[in-house]
């Protein structure tokens, strides 16, 4: 089973930049396909992007597009999320996850806190 550590959380500014990372243990995972997902507190985990196996295909929530990036390197079996153009509605906790054979996604990590000031 796939486990994922995220990084790169933190504090920043409204209009700032974050990049987090998700680490991915094993050597599965370039078959997976991977999503990112936040929480905000007291409201349920939402979509915020995904990324095929080879990364040559991306989608992002409509709340998200044109700010926030997703990528991949399967050689470092780490994906990415670059944040740019923060708002205080991005603090959330964010999450990884693979794609199940379900479809649905699972084996999530512990989550990054992001926090944005306004």
């Amino acid at each position: 089973q796939v486990q994922l550590v995220e990084s790169g959380g933190g504090l920043a500014r409204a209009g700032g930049s974050l990049r987090l990372s998700c680490v991915a243990s094993g050597r599965t995972f370039s078959s997976h396909v991977m999503g990112w997902f936040r929480q905000a507190p007291g409201k349920e985990r939402e979509f915020v992007a995904v990324i095929n196996r080879s990364g040559s295909s991306t989608n992002t929530a409509d709340s998200v597009k044109g700010r926030f990036t997703i990528s991949r390197d399967n050689a470092r079996n780490t994906v990415y999320l670059q944040m740019n153009s923060l708002k205080p509605e991005d603090t959330a906790v964010y999450y990884c996850a693979v794609q199940l054979t379900s479809g649905d996604f699972g084996s999530w990590g512990q989550g990054t806190q992001v926090t944005v000031s306004s």
